[in-house]
């Protein structure tokens, strides 16, 4: 893993394409070749030194890696899928899906593009055509990315990279999680084969059993039972100077959280970690806004900053693209073009645009939804007679079903596995280039979009 600052500006080639990896591709059958120092596109710490190796039939495997959750998802390329579009369940070609699928968004007067699982092209590409149709935009993993966004916009925070927890932190506080859980190899890729000793303090949780496995570290828990906002609450009122005393209340988490505040005070370098989705909520955005603002506080005297483990299935990667487009986060609608003077061309809210909740309404008359990495199944408060136009993962054919409405399944190609791509590290420092595992005849989510974006602007309505 690269853990540099700076970010790659061209899009690495596939090292190897196995023949025959998509119905698509008349090739003959080649024996399983392998392709080294591949970049896992399905965890956002993007680890770089994997080698797959890709079978004749277009299968993957990663036997030299132990991570379970690049295991489960490569289960889902054990063979090539269906390249086959279809409307209504029924097998058709490309044009014609295309088709139906513009004349689904061209009827719309509130399309939802929600899932949105895709690379920074896709993203790009997407967002056009939300401005041709009136669309909004939220992500699969919208509730964590619009609760850490909260908390930025309100107060401000200090982030840091892999690279500086790597090089410079001794002290590593993890907040009300276990890493390792959902990334699997965070501790490996973040701090393994380095020499200086560090310590792990995890707060309002047991100690994540990965962590004793790290070479120079001592790890243990404090508060494991407590409430997290009680613990931040506390803790924030020593780091701004408060004595045990004149907080009143359990004096026995107030002197544990007096001694970690000292160990901060002392430490060389601390770091923060916590997990915004692994939060409880729904007021997860006030833990986080306490969080930045004791590493603020502590930056008065020394050095300290926050990681948040985030931005699965390319959320952070959607969420920098249309900020970068629009000057605003997802969980915003795009206005047409033709829209009404008094109608503004961008409107963010994070709340009134959370998928969920405008499906419970019935506000979106339409529903794009992206699902370009894994199976992701359409969101349970979708109506059967609301039209689904789905750009996903070949898997995902046979999660759709009968609907009353109108459905179109566009298969698209996952990056990193059958298209090249990038993607932006779960630090938002880098952005990745990814190359593409095997052939595949799969069009990609920016294809795609850039096609229906075409024929948006080219026919009148239906």
């Amino acid at each position: 893993m690269h853990l540099s600052s700076a970010s790659s500006s061209s899009v690495a080639q596939p090292s190897v394409r196995a023949a025959a990896s998509s119905p698509l591709s008349a090739a003959v059958p080649a024996p399983a070749s392998g392709v080294r120092d591949w970049t896992c596109p399905f965890c956002p710490l993007l680890c770089d030194d994997i080698t797959t190796i890709v079978h004749a039939d277009g299968a993957l495997d990663a036997p030299d890696v132990e991570c379970p959750r690049l295991t489960q998802a490569l289960t889902w390329f054990s063979a090539p899928g269906t390249s086959q579009p279809a409307i209504d369940d029924q097998d058709t070609d490309l044009e014609s899906a295309l088709l139906r699928a513009a004349d689904i968004l061209k009827g719309a007067s509130r399309p939802l593009f929600g899932g949105l699982a895709t690379d920074v092209a896709g993203a790009r590409a997407l967002y056009p055509l939300a401005a041709g149709c009136g669309a909004i935009l939220d992500h699969l993993h919208g509730d964590a990315m619009a609760a850490s966004t909260a908390a930025l916009q309100d107060r401000g925070a200090f982030f840091t990279t892999l690279s500086e927890v790597r090089s410079r932190a001794d002290l590593l506080i993890i907040f009300d999680c276990q890493p390792s859980l959902r990334y699997p190899r965070f501790y490996e890729r973040v701090l393994g084969g380095t020499d200086h000793s560090r310590e792990l303090i995890f707060v309002g949780c047991e100690v994540d059993p990965a962590a004793d496995s790290v070479e120079n570290t001592s790890t243990h828990s404090i508060l494991k039972d407590g409430d997290p906002y009680d613990i931040l609450a506390i803790w924030s009122a020593i780091t701004e100077g408060r004595t045990v005393a004149s907080i009143g209340g359990n004096n026995t988490i107030a002197h544990a959280l007096a001694d970690l505040a000292a160990r901060v005070s002392a430490a060389r370098y601390a770091v923060v970690v916590y997990e915004p989705a692994a939060l409880p909520g729904p007021h997860s955005a006030l833990l986080i806004e306490a969080v930045n603002r004791i590493v603020k506080a502590v930056n008065r005297t020394t050095r300290a900053g926050a990681l948040a483990l985030g931005g699965d299935d390319g959320a952070m990667s959607v969420n920098q693209a249309v900020t970068w487009l629009s000057g605003l986060p997802l969980r915003t609608r795009v206005s047409m073009p033709t829209r009404l003077a008094d109608q503004p061309a961008l409107d963010h809210d994070s709340h009134r645009y959370r998928t969920q909740r405008l499906l419970a309404a019935h506000e979106a008359d339409a529903l794009l939804w992206v699902a370009s990495f894994q199976p992701e199944p359409l969101p349970t408060g979708l109506a059967d007679n609301v039209p689904a136009i789905v750009l996903g993962h070949s898997a995902m054919r046979s999660m759709l079903g009968t609907r009353t409405a109108p459905t179109v399944f566009i298969p698209v190609a996952t990056p990193g596995v059958d298209s090249s791509g990038h993607l932006f590290r779960v630090d938002g420092s880098v952005v990745a280039p990814l190359s593409a595992a095997r052939a595949s005849a799969l069009p990609t989510v920016a294809a795609i979009a850039e096609r229906l974006t075409g024929l948006l602007d080219s026919r009148s309505p239906p």
